[in-house]
């Protein structure tokens, strides 16, 4: 995780500075922060809910999922300088596979924490419109554990793009799988296409 350090200058910059900046950024991590609280509260909702079947709650949850990620943005961030060596219609094929293999790992995620509950602690900014949202997860069985989660702001709606769990980040240990089995296989995406649905099933 990446913390950025402002350094103001003092006197009247600083006092000149503060107000611009604070409220942009307290907006922002609102948002943020309203947006895990609403959602993965939510999302826990869905796969604990024990009146609809395995197979319902998995349809309805790949649903709520997908309105929840651009799931494109990232997948194309995974391949890096992969990316511009492969046709549309390879990043086509791959961004479907990419979507099948991010849900199950998601409901992985989420169903480990089963009857958790989710409390937000507090919020940092990346970038503008990219912000740090701090949780902590208790049940009544387990001790609390600290997720994190990435959010944008700077669109048309917050939108998740990685989980924290234990220090370790999602997408950034998707990247170097990913770009391992591209180097294995020479830069073919298509071979990685077929890792992907392998491990989807």
């Amino acid at each position: 995780m990446h913390r950025r350090n402002i350094l103001l200058g003092a006197g009247a910059l600083t006092l000149g500075l503060v107000p611009a900046f604070a409220p942009a950024f307290a907006q922002a991590s609102n948002a943020a922060e309203g947006f895990v609280r609403d959602n993965i509260q939510a999302g826990f909702d869905i796969l604990n809910d024990k009146g609809t079947s395995v197979s319902q709650r998995r349809e309805k949850f790949a649903s709520f999922l997908m309105g929840l990620t651009d799931v494109k943005r990232v997948a194309l961030f995974l391949l890096g300088p992969y990316a511009a060596k492969a046709s549309p219609a390879d990043l086509d094929d791959y961004v479907a596979a990419y979507q099948d293999y991010v849900l199950n790992i998601y409901q992985t995620y989420f169903q480990l924490y089963a009857g958790q509950t989710l409390h937000v602690m507090s919020s940092r900014e990346r970038a503008p419109g990219d912000a740090i949202v701090v949780t902590n997860m208790a049940g009544p069985s387990s001790g609390a554990m600290e997720i994190d989660f990435r959010v944008r702001t700077d669109g048309a709606k917050p939108l998740l793009l990685d989980v924290g769990v234990a220090g370790v980040w999602l997408a950034l240990a998707q990247r170097d799988q990913i770009q391992s089995v591209l180097a294995q296989n020479n830069g073919d995406i298509k071979a990685l296409i077929a890792h992907l649905r392998g491990s989807s099933r």
